[in-house]
């Protein structure tokens, strides 16, 4: 299909050439066929050799009909968007800031909201009659507790876990390079810790999941001396145990045996070829007990380094049985993803998708109170991840209880993602999610990694404008109370009113009685069903 793409540019160009012979040798009405076929062949080539639309580099000519259709009313493009011309909508005005910031264009809009602030579920910020300045430079979160001993400065924004795999190599060096110039992290995802990952010179948080990528004995268990040397590497500033995904929790990965080239299977420690699915669960341990060791095993072979979890919450007595546990055998991890259920992925079931995992605010709200309660909190930083785009969403989940956030969807936006929604099928046509170098090559990694950067940049510094507007210089600062919800026609609330706050130890001293069951049901010994 690509070679008939392009066969289509090289004919139009054999035409033109015929076409101006016939002109010059025979006569001047071919002139009219002869210039048509000129320009068509021109734009196709531009086409194939320009670095700035990943679409126009793997489809020349046809290509324009997406741009065509973006320069449309908006009522025509939202039309052809919400039919799934141009992939499922991930909030249209929330894509538009993305791909705006990314380019480096203003994202302003003119007129007002076009959303019904009278209609239940709508939330907003309270700011405040003394806005305070926008800092010159975005706070910094030190992560690493009292087993760390090369403790990271986080940013307020990082990138997401995302394979190696499920990415193409191209997308995986930009999003690190982007890291590198902006100063955030980039998380490996579960595909292991590859050249694309450190080539570029960007901090990395290299995730392991139950498949145990680039640390895999043969019978797919943990090799913790291959794991202790690829933590030692420089550019590997934290590592990460996941425990489950927000999109599918309860399930493995899957990476089609069609995208597992040689150099995956590298990466991964598995057979060329072969479809790749991670295990539901975790070989290396079966209680909280036992899971909390693990951290420390994990953190003692990374010579020290920060060292966490990440996980979409399941019930709420399960981790709690994880607090006891580490308040057991004072053991913490110095960080905890929470992913909501919200989080994207390349495929999942569709029932996993729609009716599994707790969603963030929850999710967040309830690992926060957790540890709060039983005095854990001021050891483990916290971040949140599950569909975080814009500088609201930031101060949204940092409110919550993060101290920071990670994005993935929008990061694959700021590369040059359109959701086609062809990430299982290794035919991205703007070479995102594919192991084909012929489709991969679209994506050039120079422009996106200026985007990514970009991208990052203006969504923290949107976050910081909407802080300072809320009267508040740093994210501790930020409190339930300045979020509202309406949930009735003529009824707002705060998120201090719809939510538990717990004070620090009240689950050690006496749990209030609507968490009284749950910290009863918590056993550090098993994971209550």
């Amino acid at each position: 299909m690509r070679v008939l793409r392009f066969a289509v540019v090289a004919v139009i160009a054999l035409g033109a050439l015929v076409g101006i012979a016939a002109t010059v040798f025979w006569s001047w009405w071919w002139l009219f066929l002869a210039l048509p076929l000129v320009v068509l062949a021109a734009v196709g080539i531009w086409d194939l050799v320009q670095r700035k639309h990943s679409v126009l580099r793997n489809y020349p000519l046809i290509g324009h009909l997406r741009f065509l259709m973006e320069a449309l009313r908006p009522e025509l493009q939202q039309y052809f968007i919400e039919r799934n011309f141009d992939g499922r909508p991930f909030d249209r005005d929330v894509r538009s800031i993305v791909y705006e910031r990314a380019k480096g264009t203003d994202d302003a809009e003119a007129f007002g909201t076009e959303r019904n602030v009278y209609d239940d579920g709508y939330e907003f910020f309270v700011h405040s009659m003394a806005p305070v300045p926008v800092p010159d430079e975005p706070p910094k979160i030190r992560v690493g507790g009292p087993g760390c001993t090369k403790p990271y400065d986080m940013a307020l924004l990082n990138v997401s876990a995302m394979s190696f795999g499920s990415l193409s190599g191209n997308a995986v060096l930009a999003l690190n390079q982007g890291a590198r110039l902006g100063g955030f992290a980039h998380d490996t995802g579960e595909g292991g810790l590859s050249e694309y990952h450190l080539r570029g010179g960007g901090d990395v948080i290299w995730e392991i999941g139950t498949g145990y990528f680039g640390c895999r004995t043969h019978d797919g268990g943990f090799d913790q001396a291959e794991f202790a040397d690829k933590a030692a590497h420089d550019s590997v500033k934290c590592v990460s145990l996941k425990l489950s995904q927000g999109a599918k929790p309860g399930i493995g990965g899957v990476l089609p045996g069609s995208k597992v080239n040689a150099e995956i299977a590298r990466v991964r420690d598995v057979p060329q070829g072969r479809t790749v699915i991670s295990p539901p669960y975790h070989r290396v341990f079966s209680t909280p007990r036992e899971l909390v060791a693990f951290i420390a095993r994990m953190r003692e072979a990374a010579g020290g380094k920060p060292t966490g979890i990440k996980l979409c919450l399941s019930s709420r007595a399960q981790f709690l049985a994880v607090c006891k546990a580490m308040v057991a055998e004072n053991v913490t991890p110095d960080f905890i993803v929470v992913d909501g259920a919200e989080g994207g992925t390349g495929a999942a079931p569709l029932e996993f998708a729609d009716h599994i995992g707790t969603p963030l605010t929850e999710g967040l709200i309830t690992v926060h109170n957790s540890l709060v309660g039983t005095g854990l909190r001021e050891k483990i930083k916290l971040g949140a991840s599950g569909k975080v785009a814009t500088g609201a969403d930031m101060v949204k989940r940092m409110l919550q209880g993060a101290d920071y956030t990670n994005a993935a969807r929008a990061m694959m936006f700021a590369v040059g993602c359109i959701q086609s929604q062809r990430c299982h099928t290794n035919t991205c046509p703007v070479g995102v999610t594919t192991q084909d170098p012929r489709r991969a090559r679209a994506l050039d990694v120079g422009d996106k990694t200026q985007r990514v950067h970009r991208f990052q940049q203006a969504t923290v510094h949107s976050a910081l404008q909407i802080m300072a507007s809320m009267g508040v210089r740093h994210p501790d600062d930020l409190r339930p109370h300045q979020l509202r919800r309406r949930i009735a026609p003529h009824e707002v609330r705060s998120y201090a009113e719809l939510y538990d706050w717990l004070e620090p130890g009240e689950l050690l001293a006496e749990p209030p009685p609507d968490w009284a069951e749950d910290w009863r049901r918590a056993d550090p010994d098993r994971f209550t069903v």
